[in-house]
């Protein structure tokens, strides 16, 4: 066989680099579950329709098919395709299962997704997201946007990584400033300012002319408008400043106050409210947020979500929720590519337990499972090579003890091969250090 050409934007960990990953997770997870959050997974393929009805999607979609598939049966496998995102699978899930849910229904969800879009540093076309949301039935108190940041700051905190921050808006407040100047198609007037970074303001002012029809003027107050940022409801007065009036504008800027507020109290320096900050999906209606980590803002957001209220709804009966997005794969392929992230050893064993001669394999054995019993991840040695060749396998993994049983009567003893300590051990008794029980991630 040939050598593999490698698939860009299809990332495989090496184990060291999946540990962390793992370690990671886990205390995702673990905040998720702190604040109240349940688990939930759903399937990896949609109805087409359902992924093209909302969003600038429809390049981005991998579609599905069976290579074999029966020319005159049912086409319904020619009409699926993977999620690309985990919002739009759990709005189908709560439909379809409103009768048995309780509401407001606090959800989190840890899948990959998949994007058919250019790889590139920290942009991948497979990758994991870690997502957490709550749905409520017709109507979803504000506080609950108020509640996404404290989530994710602590999530976030509680990793290894550079502190963050949360940049806020809120739809509203573009739309009802928007309407207040007199533009009439604010979907495409948001899709032009989320550019704003990429082309810069003469080239949204371009957009918004071609797609929004603005004029000159209602594009300068556009741009006004996104360049107003503040740490504080200091915002607000800035909004105010340009004397635009709308009824949604002024709901708009009073959420995103609470909003801010909100998250001054919990994690001063958090969250700063951002009006540039637009997000490209159309089902988002409410407060939108974008996270960057300092000393990585070059690479955008690693955080992402925000409030909708049409993107689910069955009949008469609608069911708005706010949702925030953990690209985790995205997050640790920026760390990873600068080393910022580093494991103490490359595989989860404290204990490699030598092998005296194949003859006594089953003592060493033993010896292993008394340790794991106890659960010390152990593992026995491959060979019974001299007791040198063993410890040098046993450092090449960076297995911190070597276990030699005792012979002919004689206590094992255990060997810390950085420290040279070797003492005399039981395997139902001897316990490593907690620092050494697992990896560390730092």
């Amino acid at each position: 066989m040939s050598k593999p050409t490698p698939i860009s934007g299809f990332p495989e960990w090496t184990p060291a680099q999946r540990m962390i990953e793992q370690y990671v997770l886990d205390r995702i997870r673990s905040t998720f579950e702190l604040y109240g959050f349940a688990p939930l997974e759903t399937r990896a393929v949609e109805p087409l329709d359902q992924l093209l009805r909302k969003g600038e999607t429809s390049k981005e979609v991998y579609v599905i098919r069976r290579l074999q598939g029966d020319a005159e049966g049912p086409a319904g496998d020619d009409a699926l395709g993977l999620h690309f995102d985990l919002t739009v699978p759990f709005a189908r899930y709560v439909l379809e299962n409103a009768g048995k849910l309780q509401f407001p229904f606090r959800r989190y969800q840890i899948q990959k997704v998949w994007r058919g879009e250019r790889p590139q540093e920290g942009r991948y076309r497979e990758f994991l997201q870690a997502d957490i949301d709550i749905v409520d039935r017709d109507t979803l108190a504000p506080h609950h946007e108020a509640e996404m940041p404290l989530v994710i700051g602590d999530a976030l905190r509680a990793l290894p990584i550079p502190p963050v921050r949360i940049q806020v808006n809120n739809r509203k407040i573009c739309e009802g400033f928007y309407r207040g100047i007199g533009l009439t198609d604010p979907e495409a007037t948001l899709r032009a300012v989320d550019k704003l970074d990429k082309i810069g303001p003469a080239g949204v002012t371009e957009l918004l002319a071609t797609t929004a029809g603005a004029s000159e003027a209602q594009a300068k107050a556009c741009l006004a408008l996104a360049e107003i940022s503040a740490p504080d409801a200091s915002f607000a007065d800035a909004v105010r400043a340009l004397g635009v009036s709308d009824p949604l504008l002024d709901e708009g800027v009073a959420e995103l106050t609470a909003v801010v507020e909100t998250a001054a109290a919990h994690s001063p320096g958090l969250c700063v409210a951002d009006l540039r900050i637009a997000r490209g999906l159309d089902y988002y209606t409410g407060t939108v947020y974008e996270t960057q980590m300092i000393g990585y803002e070059r690479f955008g957001s690693i955080c992402s979500g925000g409030r909708y209220d049409n993107l689910a709804s069955a009949g008469t009966t609608r069911f708005p929720g706010v949702g925030i997005s953990i690209g985790v794969t995205r997050l640790l392929g920026l760390l990873f590519g600068t080393e910022a992230l580093t494991v103490s050893r490359s595989v989860p064993t404290c204990v490699l337990v030598a092998v005296t001669t194949e003859e006594l394999r089953p003592a060493s054995n033993r010896v292993a499972e008394a340790l794991r019993s106890r659960g010390v991840p152990t593992e026995v040695s491959p060979s019974a090579a001299k007791f040198g060749k063993q410890i040098r396998y046993a450092q090449r993994r960076g297995i911190p003890y070597v276990w030699f049983p005792g012979a002919e009567g004689a206590p094992d003893e255990v060997k810390d091969i950085r420290s040279g300590e070797q003492v005399v051990a039981v395997a139902g008794e001897w316990t490593p250090p907690a620092a050494d029980l697992r990896p560390l991630v730092s």
